[in-house]
Formats: structure tokens, C-alpha cells, sequence
């Protein structure tokens, strides 16, 4: 299992706040490793390869590599707080990961012949209606995107999650129904429906 990024931390024995500004103030981000049956493992991170890391994109979908005093951990993050104000990266939370480990990732949506689509070429507009979709999926094998073919799409079409090719084993969290990803609307939908709000606004 290949990892798409590389961090190396130190073990972190002091908690709370004040060890966290601390942290901070040495160029330091507290976060934690959980998962995979283990114990939960503090640890400290460097600020500034982190967020590079986060800022070149996939960072809740790639799997990285976590060196915590000479031992490596697969790893992924799962969730990470950034400072209210100073959209400053705060703290992060990484889950151990595995060849069998299965993980529930939101996979973003691309859409591919838009130039060649007749409803656009028409004067339709592309609504999407989710730009991810979640999944679950194995950890070693997370798709960087679904794409859904424009070539065909008319006038009033909707696409659904099986117009779709999904990855091996990959599976929409979603399996009663054959969910809606995007639909082409008719020109003047969007218009229409601005007029209509507008009118109900007049009206109340």
C-alpha cells in the first residue's frame, strides 16, 4: 500500500491547551493515531508539512505514512480543525490503516465530454445535484474521483450513480436506490425558479 505523503512526528505526552499553544508556538501540531484495534497514540506533527500536505488536495482520501520515533503507520486522516478566524490547521485525526482495512471516504464527482454534451450544447445548464458521493471502499484502493460521461446526456436527463463505473470493490453508503448524481435542466430553469422565489418573497 503505497503512501502519497510522509510525516514524521514525535510521541506527545502533554495534553490540554496550554501544551497545545506550546506545541504551536515550536512550529508543532498536536494529533492523534487510532484504530486498528490499538491504542489511541498523541502524537506532535509538524505544522508547515502538514499543511502543505493538506493544501495539495486528498488529504481525508490518501493514504500517508506517519513515522512516530522511527516506526512508520499507515495511515489516513479523518478529520482535522482549522482556527475560526486564522483558517490556521489546529489539530488532526489519523486512522491506522491496512491492506483489509474498508474506509467510509466522500469521492468527488467529475463530469467528462461537457463540450460534446447535447443538452449543454442545446442551452441546458449541468445541475449537480451531490459533488461527492460516499463510499465505502478498501483502504488500499481509494478512487481519486467518479466520472460520469456527458456524451449522451439530453435535455431533462438525470444521471444516476450507475451511469457510473464503480472501482472494484467499492460501494455507495447509499444502496436502496438509484440516487441521483446530476441532471440536465431545461434553459430558463434556473431562471424560472429565481422569478418564482422572488414572487413568493412579494407575495409574503
Amino acid at each position: 500500500m503505497a503512501a502519497s505523503y510522509e510525516l514524521k512526528a514525535s510521541a506527545r505526552d502533554r495534553v490540554g491547551k496550554g501544551a497545545a499553544r506550546s506545541l504551536r508556538r515550536e512550529g508543532l501540531l498536536p494529533a492523534v493515531i487510532y484504530g486498528d484495534k490499538q491504542p489511541a497514540l498523541p502524537i506532535t506533527i509538524p505544522v508547515k508539512e502538514t499543511t502543505l500536505t493538506l493544501h495539495k488536495g486528498g488529504f481525508l482520501t490518501h493514504i500517508g505514512s506517519v513515522e512516530v520515533d522511527g516506526k512508520k503507520h499507515q495511515v489516513i486522516a479523518k478529520d482535522y480543525q482549522l482556527h475560526p478566524v486564522r483558517d490556521e490547521l489546529m489539530h488532526v485525526d489519523f486512522l491506522r490503516v491496512s491492506a483489509n482495512t474498508s474506509l467510509t471516504v466522500d469521492i468527488p464527482v467529475v463530469f467528462i465530454n461537457e463540450e460534446t454534451c447535447p443538452g449543454l450544447k442545446r442551452g441546458g445548464m449541468l445541475n449537480v445535484v451531490r459533488h461527492t458521493v460516499e463510499m465505502i471502499v478498501p483502504a488500499n484502493a481509494i478512487p481519486e474521483s467518479l466520472v460520469f460521461d456527458l456524451a449522451e446526456a439530453d435535455l431533462g436527463d438525470a444521471l444516476h450513480i450507475s451511469a457510473t463505473t464503480l472501482p472494484k470493490g467499492a460501494q455507495p453508503t447509499i444502496t436502496d436506490r438509484d440516487f441521483t448524481v446530476a441532471t440536465i435542466a431545461a434553459p430558463g430553469g434556473a431562471q424560472d425558479e429565481e422569478e418564482s422565489s422572488e414572487e413568493e418573497a412579494t407575495e409574503e
